[in-house]
């Protein structure tokens, strides 16, 4: 036997007995389940998961698993695990697990959030979205941003009961604008409705534990008359419906293009290249999604901070009234913040830091999908697993947080601060979301001009006494926010509102 087929005997038995202890390392620890059903049982009623991962990491610590039929979870409960595996071993769990309702029953392969890594889509996807969304380029948009702002105050000056429609319509206003060109003049414009429409068709399509086929992939098979397939029914009615949000703002750009009267936007940058060159049928598809995902990922999130924002002072106000004596020193009384001003304000820019961490807008963030075996503090994470950063848990983590439940932007100022909450509420590694800086120049001047033109107060009873409103969240799909709430929006300076309408 020659030295070189020894040398290759010994190298494949080395392999297979790795293979071997590896498949016999133990997975993470977490709650015992049943034999057929997994731990479905537990999740089955709870309709905010992430509270039930953070429980069981008391328990079984940062790094824990459970299983439905036929899959494997992993949930990492800490910011040293989530970093570890999401961003330094990025190219193992950057893929994202297939949802069969929505990606396969209702044809949405392609969206910005759900494409696979492995898609040929998927680079140009991010590098479209980073060019685009640089914290450079954003800065064309301001002026659109200061538009909208004043829209908003004016509106939570003449009907401030209706503060979140009016917080829901200049979300929209922007992202709409920055995508398609599109000018939003009314709280019920058409296109907030037709895309509007689209968000809640996908967050029913893509919710956690609603449909049986997610469970038994195989149920994909079935024909639609049969018994309890119901779920390839609705997949195919909202498929339709989906079709519209998706293609009436893309096609009433390229019609803009083609009669010469378009308003500058990432659809209208994309098709018009600037050396002149045509744009084919495939780019246009990916132009098209990437559009939808603009929207998709810059409106819902928006609303549900700057909800949270107008909560948080209501229970809050002596932080309130610690930023507005900043806004004052700084700004002065005779004309709203800009975003020249935003370095003058780090009381501002701290109470952002704990909105995302106090009330973070996507608790769960949006699941990652293990492409190949992989070992971790001894733990096995098996192929195909579908791995859960919990960003509740992690911006709950009391040694990084003391007191976490309370609301302190004191804790990011000083020599010493806490941990900035950018660092995980925004996701991980190459699925980390692409707009944050784009999103959060928008929450700086709305938060910032609220707080000079109003003062947050709690409603008042039948009495005129002050009624306090529980901090209660309710989820839709993956976006948390505030349950509906009132409260009263009193203005600090007339004169200045009055400007609005000049």
């Amino acid at each position: 036997m020659s030295f070189g087929i020894i040398v290759l005997f010994v190298i494949a038995f080395a392999v297979y007995f790795y293979s071997r202890q590896r498949s016999r390392l133990p997975l993470p620890p977490g709650p015992c389940p049943k034999f057929f059903t997994g731990n479905a049982h537990q999740l089955s009623k709870n309709f905010e998961p992430w509270r039930m991962y953070a429980t069981w990491a008391e328990s079984y610590g940062p790094i824990l698993s459970f299983r439905v039929p036929g899959q494997q979870f992993i949930v990492l409960s800490s910011l040293k695990t989530a970093t570890e595996l999401l961003d330094s071993r990025a190219t193992t769990y950057s893929d994202r697990p297939r949802l069969w309702m929505y990606t396969e029953l209702a044809k949405r392969k392609l969206t910005a959030f759900n494409i696979s890594f492995n898609h040929p889509y998927f680079k140009t996807y991010r590098r479209m979205f980073k060019a685009s969304l640089s914290p450079r380029n954003i800065q064309s948009y301001q002026s659109l941003q200061i538009e909208e702002s004043r829209v908003l105050l004016d509106g939570l000056h003449k009907d401030p009961e209706q503060f979140i429609a009016h917080i829901k319509r200049n979300a929209a206003a922007v992202v709409l604008n920055l995508a398609y060109g599109w000018k939003v003049t009314k709280n019920d414009d058409c296109l907030i409705g037709i895309v509007q429409e689209g968000l809640a068709m996908s967050a029913i399509l893509s919710q956690p534990g609603r449909w049986l086929v997610e469970v038994i992939p195989s149920l994909r098979f079935v024909p639609s008359w049969f018994p309890g397939a119901g779920f390839k029914r609705v997949a195919f009615n909202l498929r339709k419906k989906l079709s519209r949000s998706d293609t009436i703002p893309f096609n009433w750009v390229k019609q803009q293009i083609q009669r010469g009267s378009y308003t500058p936007s990432f659809v209208s940058e994309q098709l018009l290249p600037e050396d002149g060159s045509t744009v084919g049928a495939q780019q246009e598809e990916i132009i098209k999604w990437c559009s939808q995902g603009i929207y998709g990922g810059g409106v819902d999130t928006t609303v549900a901070a700057a909800t949270s924002f107008v909560l948080a002072m209501m229970l809050y106000p002596e932080v309130q009234k610690h930023a507005q004596a900043e806004i004052d020193v700084v700004v002065g009384q005779d004309r709203f913040p800009t975003f020249e001003d935003r370095e003058k304000l780090p009381y501002i820019a701290a109470l952002i830091q704990e909105i995302l961490r106090w009330a973070p807008v996507a608790p769960q963030g949006l699941h990652h999908h293990a492409m190949k075996e992989d070992v971790y503090e001894g733990y096995r994470i098996p192929k195909g697993a579908i791995v859960i950063a919990n960003i509740f848990s992690i911006s709950r983590d009391k040694d990084m947080y003391p007191d976490p439940l309370e609301f302190r932007p004191e804790r990011f100022i000083g020599p010493s601060p806490q941990l900035d909450p950018h660092k995980f509420v925004f996701g991980f590694g190459r699925r980390a979301c692409p707009g944050f800086h784009f999103a959060e120049a928008s929450l700086y001047l709305n938060i910032s001009c609220i707080l000079a033109a109003f003062t947050i107060a709690k409603p008042l009873d039948e009495r005129g006494e002050e009624i306090t409103p529980p901090a209660e969240f309710e989820s839709v799909g993956p976006i948390r926010h505030p349950k509906p709430f009132m409260c009263r929006f009193i203005p600090r300076n007339e004169d200045l509102l009055a400007s609005l309408s000049q």
